[in-house]
């Protein structure tokens, strides 16, 4: 017959087991922690990307705005600016014109004044036109040059649907010029130049509702 364990024995075992128990617990304190700790920054980061989201959006289409085609074209003022140089014509330069050329550029002078220029231009533009037109029909270069000039001084104080008139007017013209040819030193193709190309836009000026 064996001999039973000595009590001693089962003293010392117990208490081993209780120091393997108390280093596990310590353990899965330990992993609690951080998930909780993970969930939370998983909360945090989706919501702050909620909200970050859409700024970078806001100046992609500022971008596309200021790189419109309207936004790259020259203001009303440079525009009739170049028209003005275009007439710093020899003082006797219509005077000397030809016959055919001459009824080019009476159609030019009513093409320029036709219709309710008044209504359309307002009273300082209108009656500049109307002044302009006689010259042209006149082939009184230096009234014409003088005219032209003013233009640009007055641009400022004209409202969109004047300035819009004004380009149509300005294109009907100079389409008159064209059909010129070649006259002198070519003058009569650098005026439809400045007459048809830059008054194009002044044409598309939006008319205020």
């Amino acid at each position: 017959m064996k001999p039973m364990a000595s009590p001693s024995l089962q003293f010392h075992l117990l208490p081993s087991l209780s120091k393997f128990q108390s280093s596990i617990s310590p353990l899965s304190q330990h992993h609690t922690h951080p998930f909780t700790s993970t969930t939370s920054l998983r909360f945090t980061s989706t919501n702050s990307t909620t909200t970050f989201t859409p700024k970078p959006l806001s100046p992609c289409f500022a971008l596309t705005e200021s790189n419109s085609p309207n936004s790259t074209q020259p203001d009303p003022k440079t525009l009739l600016q170049d028209i003005a140089d275009s007439f710093d014509l020899p003082s006797d330069y219509f005077a000397k014109f030809p016959n055919d050329l001459r009824l080019d550029l009476n159609d030019a002078a009513f093409d320029l004044s036709n219709g309710p220029v008044l209504d359309e231009c307002g009273k300082e533009l209108g009656e500049t036109l109307l002044n302009l037109s006689r010259a042209w029909e006149l082939a009184d270069t230096s009234s014409s040059r003088s005219l032209v000039a003013k233009l640009p001084l007055i641009e400022a104080s004209l409202t969109g649907t004047a300035k819009s008139a004004l380009g149509k007017r300005m294109v009907s013209a100079g389409r008159r010029f064209q059909s010129m040819g070649q006259y002198g030193q070519g003058e009569t193709q650098k005026v439809p130049h400045s007459l048809v190309h830059p008054a194009n836009p002044l044409y598309v000026v939006p008319s205020p509702v």
